[in-house]
């Protein structure tokens, strides 16, 4: 093998592969890139390809290939390297079982591991519709803030993902919130309804490269063999669907509220934040909502204490609630909008967070639940 490539191309493509890789391979050789140059018959292209069982990641670079070949070597350090070389044309071949990497005045020789041990990539499942990058890429940041990160519990660490129609919809939760978000999308004829369960950080992290405005998300399921697709601006990637229940998350949703608030979401955040610095523990703060004022509060007289008034459009009897303040800052931050709507109908019942606009109104599309802390007394 032996082979001239762009350093920022090859770069870009083994960073986007090599963070799929686990962190702790089972085997040596899952922790491994495989770098394909030409073993399709191709003479103008770069694979690089990764693959754990789990997840799998590909992309093409533009290369000039003099002899083809498969070289499979450790993933991480070939990010490392590839990432710190200088902006120059890079040279790959393969002597024995050493990899060369020479860059301008830079050589690099590494053991290559046996290609013949590497798991077979899987295919892409079937085309299941198409999305717009930017729609998509919102909408998994909005909804991954309420997966949980809790591996005992995998029916948490996942996303929800539902196809009904011409309507998207991906749902999370921890337990203690729900995010929801519902986007337009287009299916591919005759496809029928479904839902699957994602795991919700393989879903964040291909989001982030493959979610740019301009590009379009292709989706492919296989919900049968248990594999969801993505592809879009030459990347590839596919992940194992998780085999585990979702909770019944629907019935958790208030369908009415005795109290609603609007206010913005900025200068609240930051109160937040403020407040929270003596929560013990970041515990709880308190919100106090009564005549168009929300008083915020935490800690006592034993650790300290803190409070702070803010205007709020406010409807319904005074409420007073109190939130672990990481879960609210979060929600907050997933609306992307200016103002934010909190309706809520007891103290102790969930509340529901939703963006609006700057009538008030509130802009569809998008949820975040909350449960409540219990107030002390």
């Amino acid at each position: 093998m032996k082979i001239r490539v762009e350093r920022d191309g090859l770069a870009d493509a083994v960073a986007w592969v090599a963070r799929s890789l686990p962190s702790r391979p089972p085997v040596p050789v899952l922790g491994g890139v495989l770098l394909d140059a030409g073993s399709d018959g191709s003479t103008d292209a770069l694979t690089v390809s990764g693959f754990d069982y789990e997840v799998s990641a590909t992309v093409g670079v533009p290369a000039t290939i003099a002899d083809g070949g498969r070289l499979l070597v450790s993933g991480r350090l070939l990010a490392d390297i590839t990432k710190a070389l200088p902006a120059q044309p890079v040279e790959i071949s393969v002597e024995g079982s050493r990899a060369s990497i020479t860059c301008g005045s830079a050589r690099f020789s590494l053991p290559t591991m046996p290609v013949e041990d590497y798991p077979q990539l899987p295919a892409q499942p079937t085309f299941a519709g198409e999305v717009a990058g930017e729609a998509f890429g919102q909408a998994v940041t909005q909804v991954a803030v309420a997966a949980g990160k809790d591996d005992t519990l995998p029916m948490l660490t996942g996303m929800r993902l539902e196809i009904s129609g011409n309507s998207l919809t991906l749902v999370a939760t921890d337990r203690f919130r729900l995010a929801m978000r519902e986007f337009a999308w287009e299916p591919a004829e005759g496809l029928a309804d479904a839902a699957v369960l994602v795991p919700a950080r393989t879903l964040a992290e291909a989001a982030k490269s493959l979610g740019t405005a301009g590009n379009k998300v292709s989706v492919g399921l296989a919900s049968g063999e248990g594999l969801l697709g993505l592809s879009g601006n030459g990347r590839y990637t596919t992940t194992r669907l998780l085999d585990a229940e979702f909770p019944p998350y629907r019935q958790l949703l208030p369908n009415q509220h005795s109290s609603r608030a609007v206010i913005e979401v900025s200068p609240l955040s930051e109160a937040i934040k403020r407040v929270s610095l003596v929560a013990e523990r970041g515990t709880q703060v308190r919100l106090e909502f009564g005549d168009n004022s929300l008083r915020l509060s935490a800690g006592g007289d034993d650790e300290g204490s803190a409070e702070e008034e803010l205007p709020v459009e406010y409807e319904g009897e005074p409420v007073t609630i109190a939130f672990n303040p990481g879960y609210l800052v979060d929600g907050l931050g997933a609306l992307h909008h200016d103002r934010a709507e909190l309706t809520f109908t007891t103290p102790n019942r969930p509340a529901l967070i939703k963006p609006a606009d700057e009538q008030g109104q509130v802009v569809p599309g998008y949820l975040y639940l909350l449960m409540p802390v219990r107030l002390p007394g």
